[in-house]
């Protein structure tokens, strides 16, 4: 597995792993949104995460 085709399945295991809940993880995204907004939208597209989940994920 390569960066390019990462996907938000595998994102979601890496933070499990290192023992991120849903709690954490919704921090995660609150943090990245406020600090770099156009770089989590960037990421979160990159994910190849539809429109709607995004604007979900970033208003949360």
């Amino acid at each position: 597995m390569t960066a390019e085709n990462m996907s938000k399945d595998d994102w979601v295991s890496l933070f499990r792993d290192i023992g991120l809940d849903d709690t954490r993880m919704r921090q995660w995204h609150r943090t990245f949104e406020a600090r770099h907004p156009d770089s989590h939208r960037n990421f979160l597209e990159w994910l190849g995460i539809p429109q709607s989940e995004i604007n979900e994920i970033r208003s949360v």
